[in-house]
């Protein structure tokens, strides 16, 4: 399970310090949040929102509306209340820090995980395949075509359900307000370039032994 983000109370915070650096409305806070946190965590207005409108009726944040836009600035009051709490927030910022690399690791765990599962089905497929041509005669080539359709169902089998686990596990943690590091992509990518390139040879040793 992902580490939280912010502890409780931590927020209100940290929102009031994006503001003091700049008057911004509310989608624009949560893209903020997004950006600091790595991506790591975005909030949902639902979670912002309340949160401003209570800072307001505290007296530390105003709003003016601009058309449809709402934008939100910090108050004397508000900065005062910064001030005095500048320790904290260097505590949050840490804490931030910590909860982006903890979540990256656990992105990458998963990635790396899912990539043995499918080497693992891969080995397993080939070692299966070598020892039933061991244990029957050569079949007549109707035979063999119809063991290799059934073996290409089988291998759709095994990949597809691997896309579904990865796919499945990103989509969630990235849906939770997840990181995905660009490294963890390339991790993805040069594991399932090794898991092909290690099928083609197999194929090939195949082909050489007839």
């Amino acid at each position: 399970m992902s580490p939280a983000v912010f502890s409780h109370g931590d927020l209100r915070l940290y929102l009031l310090s994006l503001l003091a650096e700049a008057p911004q409305h509310g989608y624009g806070i949560i893209q903020s949040l997004t950006d600091r946190t790595g991506g790591t965590y975005t909030p949902s207005a639902g979670t912002i929102y309340p949160r401003l409108a209570k800072l307001e009726e505290e007296g530390l944040v105003s709003k003016t509306v601009d058309g449809r836009t709402t934008i939100y600035a910090i108050t004397d009051a508000g900065r005062a209340e910064l001030a005095s709490r500048e320790g904290d927030l260097a505590g949050i910022e840490a804490g931030l820090t910590d909860s982006v690399r903890l979540i990256a690791n656990e992105v990458r765990q998963s990635v790396q995980e899912a990539m043995k599962s499918l080497r693992a089905d891969l080995a397993s497929a080939e070692h299966d395949e070598r020892s039933a041509a061991k244990s029957r005669p050569r079949p007549a080539s109707d035979d063999a075509r119809i063991i290799s359709r059934e073996e290409l169902h089988r291998a759709d089998a095994v990949v597809n359900a691997f896309r579904a686990r990865v796919r499945t596990d990103l989509r969630t943690h990235v849906a939770k307000g997840g990181v995905l590091p660009a490294s963890v992509v390339s991790e993805l990518e040069d594991g399932l370039d090794a898991a092909a390139h290690a099928v083609t040879r197999a194929l090939g040793a195949l082909g050489s032994g007839r």
